[in-house]
């Protein structure tokens, strides 16, 4: 016989049950893992077929939000200057243009993307909880206590990143965007460049937002350790820089609004780091 070849016949009875047992079990992942996707996705859909009915006041009252002068953001800015003694000194709003459609279906398209994109923030909570209820089992139970509470913190971050984005990142961006002039050139932006400016405001603040998390459950793994951070904290700040650049258009004001926080978050990832190392030292002692 062949040295790559075996003789079932000849294998142990009870190896031949674990090897069953082992591709069942893979194979009943897999499938559990079918099932959780299948949910998360159901319920994305879910939500944008709700916001792609509900798309005029979507539309007005959203998206087009930021680039008229009734935004929240703009009314609390100047209210805060005429509170802090400054009068209308902070005051601004952007300047007027309008959103155009210059391809076929790009209306159209440009409504399910902002559904479907739509519909995954709002059910990022459930999409979250999917992906976790698959990896908690094969936790230890002590990981999972260390865990408890993971979907909630990730959801308040994710949701705080997106709403950070949304009132504080999109006026001053939409603002200088709108507001830059070139001689010659009118300044109406396409509706798919403008809603893709939109989410790119939004979505990575919320996914940035998650920093201090990953750092936790790096810390918990051994990967990194709060002398680490510390001992690269320069570094962190060029990296935030570079970050905020991609996600932000270039202008300093609007890169220091994303990037403040993402520093604030490095500081508070080293708290959490060195406080999952002194529990660990602890429960080592």
């Amino acid at each position: 016989m062949a040295l790559d070849q075996v003789d079932i016949d000849n294998i142990d009875p009870h190896t031949r049950e674990l090897t069953a047992e082992a591709e069942m079990s893979f194979f009943d992942h897999i499938e559990e893992l079918r099932w959780h996707i299948v949910k998360s996705v159901a319920a994305i859909m879910g939500f944008g077929v709700v916001i792609f009915l509900m798309g005029d006041a979507v539309f007005q009252n959203i998206i087009f939000g930021p680039k008229e002068e009734w935004f929240f953001s703009y009314r609390a800015i100047c209210n805060l200057s005429q509170a802090i003694g400054l009068g209308d000194n902070l005051c601004f709003s952007p300047p007027p243009f309008e959103v155009q459609a210059t391809q076929f279906a790009e209306a159209f398209i440009t409504h399910i993307k902002v559904a479907f994109i739509g519909g995954f923030v709002v059910a990022f909570p459930y999409v979250f909880y999917q992906i976790w209820s698959f990896i908690k089992p094969g936790l230890y139970e002590e990981e999972q206590k260390a865990a408890r509470g993971t979907v909630f913190i990730c959801s308040v971050l994710f949701s705080l990143g997106v709403l950070f984005g949304y009132f504080i990142i999109s006026p001053f961006a939409v603002n200088f965007l709108a507001g830059y002039e070139i001689p010659g050139v009118v300044n109406n932006p396409t509706l798919s460049s403008y809603v893709s400016y939109m989410v790119m405001f939004t979505v990575p603040a919320g996914i940035a937002f998650e920093l201090p998390v990953v750092m936790y459950f790096l810390a918990k793994v051994g990967l990194v350790t709060a002398d680490f951070l510390r001992s690269y904290r320069k570094h962190s700040v060029v990296v935030i820089l570079i970050l905020a650049a991609i996600i932000t258009p270039p202008d300093v004001v609007t890169q220091c609004l994303i990037g403040i926080p993402l520093y604030f978050l490095y500081e508070a990832s080293i708290i959490i780091v060195s406080r999952v190392e002194k529990k660990a030292a602890l429960e080592a002692a």
